[in-house]
Formats: structure tokens, sequence, C-alpha cells
């Protein structure tokens, strides 16, 4: 099937590479679902989990890593401990402003 493209106007053009890009595009996830469904049959067959054989962690999303110890303390109250990992609690940033040192806030 030859498309005469010297025919065609610009917005004939357009369109018919929109189109062209839409079923590429379909091609494409059809292709990786028939992967999908090979590798599924694969790893069944073996008796195994997927999972298992992509090294996954069954800890759920993003791999926790578990628990860390606080390295740092509100001087204000004591209770509040920060371990250093993720966003500053409010108590740390406020800390800091007003001069304190990262080593002041440490836990000893």
């Amino acid at each position: 099937m030859a498309i005469d493209l010297k025919g065609l106007n610009h917005t004939q053009l357009g369109d018919l590479i929109k189109r062209a890009e839409i079923r590429q595009f379909e091609l494409k996830k059809e292709n990786a679902r028939k992967v999908r469904a090979k590798i599924a049959a694969m790893v069944q067959a073996e008796g195994l989990d997927f999972d298992e054989v992509m090294g996954r962690r069954s800890t759920g999303r993003g791999g926790s890593r578990g628990k860390v110890k606080p390295k740092y303390r509100n001087p204000a109250d004591p209770s509040q401990k920060w371990s250093g990992r993720g966003r500053q609690p409010l108590w740390y940033a406020a800390a800091i402003k007003t001069g304190k040192k990262e080593k002041d806030l440490l836990i000893a």
C-alpha cells in the first residue's frame, strides 16, 4: 500500500502522521502485552512467583528499609526526635533558624 505523499497538502500530511503514530503506539502496546503473557507463562511453568524471579521484596511498594534510630532531639521537648532522614521537622528547622547548630541537637 503505497501512499503518494506529494499529492497530500499540509493538513492531510499532518493527519496521516498523527494516525501513523497512534497505530505505532497501539502496535507497541500489543507487543508488550504478548511479551508479558509469554513471561508470565514461563514463570508459572517453573512454579515461581514473578516477584521472586525479579528479586522484588514483599514488604510493599518502595521497599521499606526498616526503622532507623533517632539522631536528633528537640531540646524544648525531648519526646520529639528525628532520624535525620526525610523532611525536617518544624522544631528542627526552627532551632537551626534561631542559631542552633546541628551538633547541638544530636542525641548524646
